[in-house]
């Protein structure tokens, strides 16, 4: 199978291209590398990197038509500054629009698309938020963003799938607070936690089912997600008990802030009945295998959308 990556740097983007490669499929991998680690996917037979912009149609039309890939895997997206709407629009809508006009054009098998859970917005009318839900992507511009991308999927006539997802994290997370708290916790420095609850999946875990999405199975929209929610504060304890602190340091209670949301849990159902029974890696063990990396190479990134984190986050240094 020849597969076509967006984002192929990116923490789901290199997971699954390693997957496909593992298994003896033609990967393309296409990146700017704005928040992808460069040692995320790293050269090997069966793989070509091209460094470029989904934004830029021109290369993207040429890349198609010189690849002609079976299945494309879209999970490039711009996430860094939500006070970057140009960026965001650009990247998640026009880019998205590219990428499906793309797959139509050149008569592709399948899109694979990733959305955000957002796009349901930050007060849900219930929980867990089934597929059925009103989309209500006015919270950030990231989710307003990422919601046209999918339209644009939706409209393009082509087999597609997406996933909504939960909070997807592991080794080669970037963004929201796994690594926030490793990269200040390396340095010494006092953490903070909301009474916010999150459904957190290792993003190994996704990229086994997008593996099957690529082999046919499923259509249409899911949830990628456990269907059970736990408190940051636990996401924190795995953290703290993965370094072997010494001193318990601990964290800061902060309120819920009015720009996050108290709870984001996806209704999985549909999900487990396509695709069968995932088996979820334990928080635990995600967080003993992040900071086993991050003690190694380093951790890069810390990306939030929340004003309050951003405040106070530098870019965290090398652990």
């Amino acid at each position: 199978m020849k597969v076509f990556i967006t984002g192929g740097s990116g923490q789901v983007g290199s997971t699954a291209a390693d997957m496909f490669l593992a298994r003896g499929d033609t990967v393309m991998s296409l990146e700017n590398f704005s928040t992808g680690r460069r040692d995320n996917l790293l050269d090997q037979d069966s793989l070509t990197q091209v460094e470029g912009s989904i934004t830029d149609w021109k290369l993207v039309d040429q890349l198609f038509s010189d690849f002609k890939p079976d299945v494309v895997v879209h999970t490039a997206a711009s996430y860094k500054d939500p006070e970057d709407w140009e960026t965001d629009a650009l990247v998640n809508a026009v880019g998205g629009a590219n990428i499906a006009k793309a797959c139509k054009l050149h008569k592709v098998g399948r899109l694979i698309y990733f959305q955000t859970a957002l796009c349901y917005g930050t007060k849900p009318l219930q929980q867990p938020i089934t597929l059925d839900h009103p989309i209500d992507p006015v919270n950030s511009s990231y989710a307003i963003s990422k919601t046209a991308g999918e339209h644009y999927v939706q409209f393009s006539g082509i087999d597609w799938v997406t996933f909504r997802l939960a909070n997807v994290i592991g080794p080669r997370n970037v963004s929201g607070p796994l690594p926030i708290f490793y990269g200040r916790l390396a340095e010494g420095k006092k953490c903070f936690v909301t009474p916010a609850r999150r459904d957190f999946c290792y993003a190994g875990d996704l990229a086994k089912v997008v593996v099957q999405a690529a082999n046919g199975k499923g259509n249409g929209t899911y949830h990628f997600s456990s269907g059970k929610d736990v408190a940051i504060k636990e996401l924190y304890d795995a953290v703290v008990k993965a370094m072997k602190l010494n001193d318990y340091p601990e964290p800061e209670m902060k309120p819920l802030g009015p720009d996050d949301a108290a709870s984001i849990l996806l209704d999985p159902s549909r999900t487990f009945a396509d695709f069968g029974d995932i088996e979820f890696t334990p928080l635990d063990e995600i967080a003993r295998l992040s900071v086993e990396r991050w003690e190694k190479e380093g951790v890069v990134g810390g990306y939030t959308h929340l004003k309050e984190a951003r405040a106070d986050i530098k870019t965290p240094a090398k652990g």
